[in-house]
C-alpha cells in the first residue's frame, strides 16, 4: 500500500513539474541510450520512438545517429521519416541532429559516392582531411575532445543552442567525415584538427546540429541538451 501510495506521489510531482519533452528518432542507426540518459539527466520527459505519428506531433525533436550517410537516409526513407522531419523543420519544430543526424541535416554527402540528404541546411559532407595544414598525416577519425572555437564571421553564442558556452572548452568528437555549409551564417562552431577547421556545430534557425556528441561531453554536453530544451 506504501509503494502505492509514493508512485502516486511521484507521479503528481511529475506532472507538476512539467518536464520538458523531447521524442529522439529512432530509425536504426542510433546510440539511442546514452542519448536518452542525456537528455534525463537535464529533466527531459523523452521518448524513443520509430512511430511517424508521435515524431510529426512532436514538440522538440532529436536526431541521432552513428554509421554511413548513406545508411542513415536509406533508413529514413524506408520508414517514410526522411518527409516527417524535414515537415517538422519546415513547421518550426526545433530539430537538433547529433554526430551523423546532424550531417545528414545537409544537402549531399561524399561518403561511398554521392548521397542525397535531408536539404535542411545548404552544403556538403565531405572528409575529414588526412593531412594537417602543415602536409603532416593525420588519423582519421577524429576521435578525441576538441575546443570550441567561434567561425571567423561569427561574434558571440549569445540566442543560439550554443548559449553559456564558453570559446575553448571541449567536447567529444568521433567521425570521419565533416559538414560543410555553403553559408557562413550556419557555421555556428568549429574545432581544428591538425589546424584544419573543422565544423563542430551548425544552426539554421529552428534546424541545429552538433558533429560532437554532447551526451558524452561531459557538463559542457548537458549545458548544451539543457540549452535545447529551452529553445
Amino acid at each position: 500500500m506504501m509503494c502505492v501510495v509514493l508512485r502516486a506521489k511521484l507521479a503528481s510531482v511529475c506532472e507538476t513539474m512539467n518536464l520538458p519533452e523531447v521524442t529522439v528518432v529512432d530509425y536504426g542507426v542510433g546510440n539511442l541510450l546514452s542519448v536518452r540518459r542525456g537528455l534525463e539527466r537535464c529533466g527531459a520527459s523523452v521518448v524513443v520512438t520509430s512511430d511517424p505519428d508521435k515524431i510529426y506531433s512532436a514538440r522538440k525533436v532529436v536526431l541521432p545517429g552513428v554509421g554511413a550517410f548513406s545508411n542513415g537516409m536509406a533508413e529514413l526513407q524506408r520508414t517514410g521519416l526522411d518527409t516527417i522531419v524535414q515537415s517538422l523543420a519546415a513547421r518550426g519544430v526545433p530539430l537538433l541532429g547529433i554526430c551523423l543526424g546532424m550531417q545528414l541535416l545537409l544537402d549531399e554527402s561524399e561518403e561511398f559516392g554521392k548521397t542525397a540528404g535531408l536539404g535542411l541546411v545548404p552544403g556538403r559532407v565531405v572528409p575529414v582531411p588526412a593531412l594537417s595544414t602543415g602536409g603532416f598525416p593525420q588519423k582519421v577519425p577524429h576521435i578525441g575532445w576538441s575546443p570550441l572555437a567561434l567561425p571567423v564571421k561569427r561574434q558571440s553564442w549569445e540566442s543560439s543552442l550554443l548559449q553559456g558556452i564558453k570559446a575553448g572548452e571541449a567536447v567529444y568528437f568521433v567521425h570521419s567525415f565533416m559538414a560543410d555549409p555553403f553559408e557562413p551564417k550556419d557555421r555556428l562552431a568549429e574545432c581544428f584538427y591538425g589546424g584544419v577547421p573543422v565544423l563542430a556545430a551548425l544552426e539554421r534557425g529552428n534546424v541545429m546540429g552538433c558533429q560532437f556528441h554532447p551526451e558524452k561531453s561531459g557538463e559542457v554536453g548537458l549545458k548544451i541538451l539543457s540549452r535545447f530544451l529551452t529553445i
